[in-house]
């Protein structure tokens, strides 16, 4: 979650725990995701089975309101550091598996900012370097310093835009696999809308960040209906939800190609798990594909 989440912590420690019991072991988050507190509840949580996660983190947003999710970019040296020891402090750790550039700083040359995380990797605070919505010329300039071995960014049915397929599109994805790197899709469920459960009249919080986002303008939930025709198809073929026929798509795109979605309810969480095993033909993949693009 982006922000600071609501109710017990020991109810998200149990869900944490819960994903970790169903055999999920990279678990993803951020230093500036509830301004710190989801890394300290990450790291309450799953101490004691450290051994059996993957953990993986971001630096290099500040946040300026936690309320508006309110960020600017920081990718001096010195920001990081300090940026990846907090982080450690929090997950209680000595080490995090991944590092993520959440963004890079116009402001700092990229390399500047890359060999400083690529100091922390020898001093064996990091393990593994990755950056989150990067280009890939940006990916080759920190690739020649320091491999990269993730890319984050949004890839789903209807935010295709890492695959390239289009005019004006970079194929991040095809890249990752060319230099044996991951590639991390975050909302790989569109944020909940490939669920099928948000309608033209479903309102969201101010507080929650869909609330400001131009797709899910009552206009925009309208027209991306069209959207969801192909995922109904295919799911009710494979009496399936439509939440993991998304996720099998995404999934599909490549054995580099490993999907984070969010939840907070155990029942959700039990159902993505169980999208790895759906296995789509050519002829769903075909019809999925041949989902329109998304409208904002």
């Amino acid at each position: 979650m982006y922000t600071r989440p609501h109710g017990d912590d020991r109810a998200w420690a149990s869900l944490l725990n819960a994903a970790v019991d169903l055999g999920i072991t990279l678990l993803d988050t951020a230093g500036v995701y509830g301004e710190g507190h989801n890394e300290t509840l990450l790291g309450q949580a799953v101490t004691p089975r450290r051994h059996e996660v993957f953990l993986a983190t971001k630096v290099g947003l500040v946040v300026d309101d936690l309320a508006t999710m309110t960020l600017h970019r920081d990718g001096r040296p010195a920001q990081l550091r300090n940026a990846v020891e907090a982080s450690l402090r929090r997950l209680r750790t000595d080490t995090v598996d991944l590092c993520y550039l959440h963004r890079v700083d116009p402001t700092v040359p990229l390399e500047d900012s890359w060999g400083a995380l690529a100091a922390m990797v020898a001093e064996g605070k990091i393990g593994h370097l990755g950056l989150s919505e990067v280009r890939v010329q940006e990916a080759e300039r920190a690739h020649r310093i320091h491999p990269v071995a993730a890319v984050q960014s949004e890839l789903s049915l209807w935010s295709r835009q890492s695959l390239g397929k289009q005019a004006h599109e970079e194929d991040i994805v095809g890249w990752c696999a060319r230099n044996d790197a991951l590639f991390v899709p975050f909302s790989p469920l569109g944020r909940g809308f490939l669920t099928g459960t948000i309608t033209p009249d479903t309102s969201f919080p101010a507080s929650d960040l869909r609330a400001r986002h131009p797709r899910f303008t009552s206009p925009a939930r309208t027209a991306n209906q069209r959207v969801l025709a192909p995922l109904r198809t295919v799911a009710e073929r494979h009496d399936a939800t439509m939440a993991q026929v998304a996720l099998a798509w995404t999934l599909a795109q490549g054995e580099h190609v490993i999907p984070i979605p969010g939840t907070t309810r155990l029942s959700y969480l039990r159902a993505n798990v169980q999208a790895a095993r759906l296995e789509l033909t050519a002829q769903d993949l075909a019809e999925l594909d041949g989902a329109p693009p998304a409208f904002e």
